[in-house]
């Protein structure tokens, strides 16, 4: 089992800036490839960013690139979502979750193990 706790969200305006973290307990948190989802009200929650184990290797959803960064610390046991020039439509409910070993679909929730509750994140324009 792996308990993450996401923290860091808040009501911030449109061009602010938020750090979100997660942090992991449990089994060993290096195991896992971790990724960051959100979920809008009346939408499909959507994936936003992923990173490998050693933290080598990240991707990131196109409606993101360049103003989101995912890194972790693996001896802390934290994932984090650096969250720059927000806008309105990245309001959303922010889960981080841990891939299933041998998983192949990154962008897929089903894939994932185990996920936090979630910290709000609304931007105002």
């Amino acid at each position: 089992q792996v308990q993450l706790v996401e923290s860091g969200g808040g009501l911030v305006q449109a061009g602010d800036s938020l750090r979100l973290s997660c942090a992991a307990s449990g089994r060993p948190f290096s195991s896992y490839r971790m990724s960051w989802f959100r979920q809008a009200p009346g939408k499909e929650r959507e994936f936003v960013a992923t990173i490998s184990r050693s933290g080598g290797t990240t991707n990131y959803a196109d409606s993101v690139k360049g103003r989101f960064t995912i890194s972790r610390d693996n001896a802390a046991n934290m994932l984090y979502l650096q969250m720059n020039s927000l806008r309105p439509e990245d309001t959303a409910v922010y889960y981080c979750a841990a891939f299933k070993i041998g998983g192949t679909n990154v962008a897929q929730f089903s894939e994932y193990d185990y996920w936090g509750r979630g910290t709000q994140v609304t931007v105002s324009s």
